[in-house]
């Protein structure tokens, strides 16, 4: 039998009642809860946009944590503080876990339930996700053509710029190899990070040196599995988006004119720590 001495029947708190009345903050008041769910705002009378407005808004809401995270790291690998930056990452990683399953319930949505709004939806895509690109870029896909949805946004291109013109999360485990000693490329540690890494030898020898001998080499060792966890995740979402997609439009061009499908199969070749999964064949 639960304790409720000094809660009363209600188990709250005494004077819970008291500080909100006297305008102490309430939980409704402390997430915003009234503005939040006042944020779904349907073009159709059909049931199943609420479920796509949803979906898409709670995507968005995780993906702003998953940004609040990676800049983080990206700060504590630059300063030497792997400790703090595993924990960052690893709970990306777990955000990623969240939004990889959320492609399930969105599949409870038939194509036929999706056409009876989709053309409601007019130019609006998911292309046009500020928060996506600059997670794509902030990972390393860097590509100046992605900054187009947002041409006519000033603050959100000027914002996405700077994010394209800043070293990305794997530019910043590189050059902590260098800063351990590491002989790493100078035409790496000086390239212009505004284009996305390539592949380089000097960098592949140096996680080859730190997986043959984890011991000596543990904050680097474990950096590179979080960053490999990390990419495994993001695939495994743009997999499931894939597939997702494909259930439910086929082969159709995307809202706003993407190319839906194709441009989804593309994504997928690409990857953000190519030296990380190529030395594996090496070991």
């Amino acid at each position: 039998m639960a304790d409720n001495s000094g809660t009363g029947n209600t188990g709250l708190p005494q004077g819970a009642y008291t500080d909100f009345a006297r305008g102490g903050l309430s939980y409704g008041q402390y997430l915003a809860i009234d503005e939040l769910l006042g944020l779904q705002r349907p073009v159709s009378d059909e049931h199943d946009e609420m479920l796509f407005i949803i979906i898409h808004q709670a995507s968005e809401l995780w993906m702003r944590l998953m940004l609040h995270e990676i800049h983080a790291a990206k700060a504590a690998i630059r300063n030497g503080a792997f400790g703090p930056s595993f924990k960052m990452l690893a709970r990306v990683s777990r955000i990623q876990a969240i939004l990889i399953e959320s492609w399930s319930i969105l599949s409870t949505m038939t194509p036929a339930d999706y056409l009876k709004f989709r053309d409601k939806l007019g130019p609006a895509s998911g292309f046009q996700s500020q928060q996506y690109r600059e997670l794509e870029f902030v990972m390393g896909n860097k590509r100046e053509a992605f900054l187009g949805p947002f041409k006519h946004q000033p603050a959100i291109l000027a914002h996405l710029q700077g994010v394209l013109a800043a070293p990305g999360l794997y530019d910043e485990a590189i050059h902590a190899l260098a800063r351990q000693g590491f002989a790493i490329a100078p035409e790496v540690l000086t390239r212009d990070v505004s284009q996305s890494h390539k592949p380089d030898p000097s960098v592949e020898a140096a996680w080859l040196t730190i997986y043959r001998n984890p011991e000596a080499h543990w904050e680097l060792y474990e950096l590179a599995e979080k960053l490999v966890d990390l990419e495994d995740a993001f695939q495994q979402w743009r997999f499931r988006h894939l597939g997702t997609v494909t259930r439910i439009i086929g082969h159709k061009r995307g809202t706003g004119g993407t190319a839906g499908v194709g441009y989804l199969q593309r994504a997928l070749d690409y990857c953000f720590f190519p030296e990380l999964w190529s030395v594996r064949t090496l070991l």
